[in-house]
Order: structure tokens, then sequence, then C-alpha cells
């Protein structure tokens, strides 16, 4: 699905569109309603590009005890732990 923003909210935001979607993508991020995984490919960015914004806005990486299990399951599935 694709979303049209209006022009006027373009204008408004004083941002070229390209921008306005980072906000928007880097709030959705901050807000924990995207991962940092759909955030950097929303962008087109790779996850260490992503990083260097994210820390660059002072943004926090969200990484919680699940986060780390989630991961752990996964290096054991490719046999990498």
């Amino acid at each position: 699905m694709s979303v049209v923003l209006p022009d006027e909210l373009v204008e408004a935001s004083g941002l070229a569109p390209n921008e306005l979607v980072r906000e928007i993508v880097l709030m959705l991020f901050q807000q924990q309603r995207i991962s940092i995984g759909k955030a950097s490919g929303l962008l087109d960015m790779n996850l260490i590009e992503f990083q260097h914004l994210i820390s660059d806005r002072n943004i926090p990486l969200h990484y919680d005890v699940k986060d780390l299990e989630e991961d752990a399951a996964t290096l054991r599935r490719l046999g990498r732990l």
C-alpha cells in the first residue's frame, strides 16, 4: 500500500517529501511502532547507516530481553551459537 502525502502537508512541514518521510519513519521507530530493520528498510539504508542516523538524533536503540532471546535463538538455529 502506498500513501500519498498532500502537497499542503509537505509545504506546511517546510521539508522536502523524502525528508518528511524520514521524519515519519524516525517518529514511528522512536515510538517503538516499527523495528529497526523495518525503519532502515523504509529509508533504504543499511542497518549501520540507520544506527548512525538515530545516534545523531539521540534516539535510543530499543533492545530488550525479548530481543536478546530472539537473536540468541536465531544464532542457535544458524549454528553460530
